[in-house]
């Protein structure tokens, strides 16, 4: 009798080349969607979108953020088919290269002033693009780490694709700090296309490096086993559409803290706080060190104590935290923006670290790339690119109060707790009808 693939000695190694291929194909995609996030929040208003008023421009860059996330479900649906269809590997190698040509093509976009009302039009284009490649990524990357991890080890092995995260913010926060130390001018003119263009370099890199990660043992024995079935995504959502929308719920604070602090923090203590933009880049950079280092011992803690309940506690205190993370930003002293900032990080950032290999086991396998895509990316849709244009209208209103935002944060993490308890209490009498 022959051994299995997944037995032999190459494929017993595949766990941590997984792990890395995953950790450094999200820090590429994640990077690329954060350096756009950035620019969005200093320099899209000036290039894309001048003669507006400071608010209307920050609004205008901001919604061509949220089409980002508006088009992450699609990809979801078009690579989780792939992915459920012919394989993780496959569908992840294309997201890579359709990251890589929207991102550079962004770089290469003309101005208003050169073009009109076309350069607006093409940045929305190739930010849809950017958002569909997201969509498809995300859910393959959980699925190659989580899938080839050790038992007992899934939610360590499934973090690696959620550190892209933060890696891909502190790259281009070090980025964007260098550039906003240009001359204004400079910057404007060229200096913001260097990350966008640079990007490429990275692609090849985590191109050829997932070129040798293997399929995903455990869909290889699906395949074998059964026929994959061919529309996982209608499947999914005639099978189990309360455990999409229960799982879209859960993923709220993860999603949406790091767009609240990453991106509309930005453009907060820029314009209500007066704090120069090179200072609130730094200190996201440090906050970004925090939790680069806090998700891979979250994941591991999780693994000890139980993910649900890890997931309960730090969606509970991230509930309480944005008050005091408020008070000490508001300071406008450095450590104290890094201190308060970093208070809500360790709580969300670990919720962000377990909750993909938590969703994993909510699905079967043959519909598995299908079902926490289209969950996930939704709830980004719906949450994710809406946070900073909700935070930058309720702080237009709130005449300098930090209040009203906090509680705008406590209620995102509110919904992950209440969604997160009901998937503990339901999720095994909701899988029993139709996958059993």
């Amino acid at each position: 009798m022959s051994t299995p693939s997944h037995a032999s000695p190459t494929r017993a190694r595949q766990p941590i080349r997984a792990a890395a291929g995953s950790f450094l194909g999200t820090l590429i995609e994640w990077f690329d969607f954060y350096i756009y996030a950035t620019a969005s929040a200093l320099i899209f208003s000036h290039v894309f979108f001048p003669g507006s008023s400071q608010l209307v421009g920050t609004l205008s860059s901001f919604a061509t953020l949220a089409v980002g996330f508006l088009a992450r479900p699609l990809g979801g649906i078009i690579f989780g088919h792939l992915g459920d269809r012919f394989g993780r590997k496959y569908s992840l190698i294309l997201t890579l290269l359709l990251m890589g040509a929207s991102t550079v093509g962004i770089g290469l976009l003309p101005s208003f002033e050169q073009v009109g009302l076309l350069a607006p039009v093409l940045l929305v284009a190739l930010r849809i693009l950017q958002g569909i490649a997201v969509g498809g990524e995300w859910g393959g990357a959980v699925l190659l780490a989580s899938e080839h991890a050790p038992e007992g080890k899934k939610s360590f092995y499934a973090s690696f694709a959620q550190l892209g995260s933060p890696a891909g913010l502190v790259l281009s926060l070090m980025v964007f700090r260098f550039i906003t130390e240009m001359p204004e001018a400079d910057m404007y003119a060229w200096g913001w296309r260097l990350p966008f263009l640079g990007s490429v370099l990275l692609l090849l890199l985590a191109f050829v490096i997932r070129r040798g990660v293997h399929e995903s043992p455990e869909f290889e024995d699906m395949a074998k086993a059964q026929k994959p079935v061919q529309s996982p995504v209608k499947a999914v959502v005639r099978d189990a559409w309360p455990l999409i929308l229960l799982v879209m719920g859960a993923c709220t604070i993860g999603i949406s803290s790091a767009y609240f602090t990453n991106t509309f923090m930005i453009a907060y203590a820029t314009q209500y706080l007066g704090i120069k933009s090179s200072v609130i880049l730094e200190c996201l950079s440090v906050v970004a060190i925090v939790q680069l280092i806090n998700q891979p011992i979250a994941a591991w803690l999780a693994d000890k104590v139980g993910a649900g309940r890890f997931l309960l506690i730090t969606s509970g205190a991230s509930i309480l935290v944005p008050y005091a993370m408020f008070s000490l930003v508001s300071t406008g002293q450095s450590t104290m923006i890094i201190l308060g900032i970093s208070l809500a990080k360790v709580f969300s950032s670990a919720f962000y670290a377990v909750i993909a290999g938590y969703i994993v086991n909510v699905f079967p396998v043959y519909q598995r790339y299908s079902g926490i895509s289209l969950a996930y990316q939704a709830c980004g849709a719906l949450i994710g690119g809406t946070t900073p244009m909700v935070g930058t209208l309720i702080a237009g209103q709130a005449a300098g109060q930090w209040w009203p935002l906090a509680v705008f944060y406590s209620l995102l993490a509110f919904t992950s707790f209440a969604c997160v308890m009901l998937l503990v209490r339901r999720r095994s009498t909701l899988l029993q009808p139709s996958f059993a």
